[in-house]
């Protein structure tokens, strides 16, 4: 498929009267601590708590009413899953959700609410067991991330960026299995080419760092000990994002956990601003020196959701920033 910025335009009127053109916030109060402009894209605003909500929509649309009553089946982490549930419940669809184990249990709930049905497993494994229930059932599978309409959903706020921030020098995006930084490249390189996209990922997962040097998508080991960032647990990049990562991506950044929850901290006590430890990963980025900014910089960090329970708050309790 040539998938381009007239792809993710298609997509936003498609999904425009059910998703929220989340605020993108100039926030001068962190422009110390991050040595640059600090603008914020609050996707922790958006329906669900999270940007999935906009890919999996897109996806839910496209789809027929034979394939609905079916139902929908979903490998995810949390916020993917819970964007499933919520587009199934308006469209009278079932959905059932295959998360890891480690996934937490506020997010567990939180897809049950929705009236989902959901079975855990092995964050490796968790493909595997979607597939399986998908044809025991002959249910339609939702990527998180690797299909086309999922990642041209995810790439509406990369346009709403370029309308909101048109003067934005670098966009800083989470990074896992290539979705929403495949989308928001494209959308925003289709706006201004000159922009540049930089992707954030966890050291102990660094798929797309990996894969980039390569030049192929590569399988990284799971990590012996889980990231804070629940929600970028990828191991791999996805077959069809990454040709689009690779062809607008300018680089990805590698970051450590411990500068994930010294961002989270910052953006809770200088920004007034609650988000999950995965979204703060653009700023735990340039705190650890992995992208260099300057002072008169124009950075817009994605923050892609702000799910989270108060058994990660609690991790905060010794961090310094």
């Amino acid at each position: 498929m040539n998938f381009t910025v007239e792809t993710v335009k298609e997509a936003r009127e498609r999904i425009r009267d059910y998703v929220t053109e989340t605020p993108l916030l100039r926030m001068e109060a962190l422009d110390a601590f991050l040595g640059c402009q600090v603008y914020l894209k609050l996707e922790n605003m958006q329906k669900i708590g999270a940007f999935k909500f906009r890919g999996a929509m897109n996806k839910i649309q496209k789809l027929t009413e034979e394939e609905l009553a079916r139902g929908i089946v979903a490998a995810s982490s949390g916020n993917h899953g819970k964007a499933i549930a919520y587009g199934a419940k308006m469209k009278g669809a079932k959905a059932t959700i295959i998360m890891p184990n480690t996934a937490p249990k506020m997010k567990v709930e939180a897809i049950k609410a929705l009236g989902a049905e959901v079975i855990s497993c092995d964050a490796a494994e968790r493909f595997e067991v979607a597939a399986k229930v998908c044809e025991e059932r002959g249910s339609t599978m939702v990527p998180p991330y690797d299909d086309y309409d999922v990642m041209a959903g995810q790439g509406t706020l990369g346009l709403e960026i370029m309308e909101q921030c048109p003067e934005v020098d670098l966009v800083v995006v989470p990074a896992s299995g290539g979705g929403l930084i495949g989308g928001v490249a494209t959308a925003i390189k289709g706006v201004n080419a000159d922009v540049k996209v930089i992707g954030a990922e966890p050291s102990v997962l660094p798929r797309y760092s990996v894969s980039m040097e390569k030049g192929e998508p590569t399988m990284v080991p799971m990590p012996e000990v889980k990231s804070v960032a629940d929600a970028l647990v990828s191991n791999r990049p996805g077959l069809k994002c990454f040709p689009v990562v690779r062809d607008h991506v300018d680089g990805f950044a590698a970051v450590d956990d411990t500068y994930m929850l010294k961002a989270m901290k910052m953006l809770l006590m200088e920004g007034k601003l609650l988000a999950e430890p995965s979204s703060c990963i653009g700023m735990g980025a340039v705190m650890q020196g992995r992208i260099s900014v300057k002072p008169e910089d124009k950075v817009c960090f994605v923050i892609s959701g702000g799910n989270l329970g108060f058994d990660q708050l609690e991790l905060l309790g010794g961090v310094t920033y």
